[in-house]
């Protein structure tokens, strides 16, 4: 039967206790031996029992200075982080007293805030101001004009697209149409020729007023056809 896994606590038994100290202290000094050897590390090892009994292994040849490397170590980079914390504490101030100057030029800006400001303080955010305000407007009309030469554009545009369709209008609107038949296939009638083959001759103005006047003196009156 296999070992069965012991449970990490204190051992209440004192004499078990003593026991299990002795052989987990040796077992443990011949593990840093063995990795001091096998993996050429510099390695120490200090224990105190209960009772303040110092065991200690160190594979170099003085623990002193394997404790002062590992001081200077330590200490190193614990100065190293403190250094790092430092210039970011600093670099934060930086940045907030930059954010809180930004959050009091917009204030100003609005006219908000302007008590505290100089004479000369205003003169220069007046003339902030209208540079400002001269930079929005010059954007404005360009970007007004721009607009309007697009419009122009559609304008035209559009113009050329309805001469086209009105081009087409009238082509369709002659291809439907019928084409009247030519003169020169009919020969017109003549008024002479047409009254002297039906027997009509052609009666004068002068000729009307004599008929009307010999009618009027024979009858008394005008036939209702010669009204």
């Amino acid at each position: 039967m296999g070992r069965g896994k012991v449970e990490l606590k204190r051992i209440e038994n004192k004499i078990n206790r003593q026991v299990t100290f002795a052989k987990r202290r040796n077992g443990l000094l011949k593990k840093a031996y063995e990795l001091s050897i096998l993996c050429d590390a510099e390695v120490a090892l200090i224990i105190f029992s209960n009772r303040g009994k110092l065991f200690e292994f160190c594979s170099s040849s003085s623990m002193m200075k394997t404790l002062e490397k590992y001081h200077h170590c330590n200490y190193a980079s614990l100065e190293a982080n403190q250094s790092n914390t430092q210039d970011n504490y600093h670099e934060y101030l930086k940045l907030k007293a930059k954010v809180e100057l930004l959050q009091r030029s917009q204030r100003n800006l609005l006219g908000e805030d302007l008590g505290p400001l100089s004479i000369k303080d205003l003169g220069h955010l007046e003339h902030q101001v209208e540079s400002s305000l001269t930079q929005i407007r010059s954007t404005k009309t360009q970007s007004m004009m721009n607009q309007l030469a697009e419009l122009q554009q559609k304008e035209l545009a559009l113009v050329d697209a309805n001469n086209l369709l009105k081009m087409k209008l009238e082509e369709r609107t002659a291809a439907t149409i019928p084409q009247q038949p030519a003169l020169g296939f009919f020969q017109p009638v003549g008024v002479n020729s047409t009254t002297s083959q039906l027997g009509f001759h052609h009666v004068g103005s002068g000729e009307i007023n004599a008929e009307v006047s010999s009618a009027h003196n024979i009858n008394g009156f005008i036939p209702g056809w010669m009204l």
